[in-house]
């Protein structure tokens, strides 16, 4: 039964918009493979949420090949199969560039950029046996920055690149979309250390044409939309979703 469930890898499934979408997945009827390089917060997640049903955490620093290498093989030998992949993985050191190291700025691109590089090269023979999909979660900040972001931005700005690079390269197989998400809460979906229940003022809503900020459930959302099989005309597509605050900016 397991086997013939479809399986997803989430990477960075231990928190935030990766430990949501996981919840939505398992309740899919997915087998979910969240890889996460906090073992806390991994454990944690696998624990809380196999009620929904199979859950899998594997250690896993996506921007260490031999790491993902062993993400791929271990969800093939229990699974026998990879139909979705989420680049979910992220980091960000915001500093003024003056003080942004050469260090600093390597690790962001390493785990956001070349983790999700890593990932697709690596699941792409599964995803073509199951004409399959990965979805690349990018940001707002790949089209409108905020000041000290230059890692984190330029990061994001490459896996949207990287989208339609991918889509152009796999396709028709294997189907390639990203989201940028906006001000997305994710204060509820922490580990259990550092968890807190989100305050947001009136402002902080009235700000999004929508009227509210993001939740992680918006995210999970247009993920199972773009992995849906009756969206098989979608592919190399970025999609937007902060509740219209990435073009108030540009225009108003």
């Amino acid at each position: 039964m397991k086997k013939s469930k479809k399986t997803v890898i989430i990477t960075g499934g231990g928190q935030g918009i990766g430990k949501g979408t996981a919840k939505r997945l398992l309740m899919e009827n997915y087998n979910v493979v969240i890889a996460e390089i906090d073992m806390e917060a991994g454990k944690e997640t696998e624990n809380e949420l196999k009620e929904y049903g199979e859950i899998k955490f594997i250690y896993c620093d996506v921007s260490k090949e031999e790491d993902v290498k062993n993400l791929v093989s271990e969800t093939v030998s229990m699974y026998g199969r990879i139909d979705v992949l989420i680049n979910n993985a992220a980091i960000s050191i915001n500093k003024p560039i003056e003080e942004l190291s050469l260090e600093e700025w390597n690790r962001v691109i390493s785990v956001n950029l070349t983790g999700a590089f890593l990932c697709s090269k690596y699941c792409a023979p599964y995803l073509k046996q199951s004409n399959g999909s990965i979805v690349n979660i990018a940001s707002t900040r790949a089209f409108m920055s905020e000041k000290d972001t230059e890692a984190y931005s330029a990061s994001k700005g490459g896996i949207f690149s990287l989208t339609h690079a991918l889509a152009v390269s796999l396709g028709p197989d294997v189907r390639v979309n990203c989201i940028s998400p906006g001000w997305i809460e994710v204060s509820e979906w922490k580990k259990e250390s550092i968890r807190k229940t989100p305050v947001l003022s009136e402002m902080d809503n009235k700000q999004h044409p929508a009227g509210r900020v993001g939740n992680v459930d918006d995210i999970a959302s247009m993920i199972l939309f773009l992995i849906d099989e009756k969206n098989s005309f979608i592919t190399g597509a970025n999609f937007i979703v902060d509740g219209g605050m990435t073009r108030k900016m540009i225009y108003v």
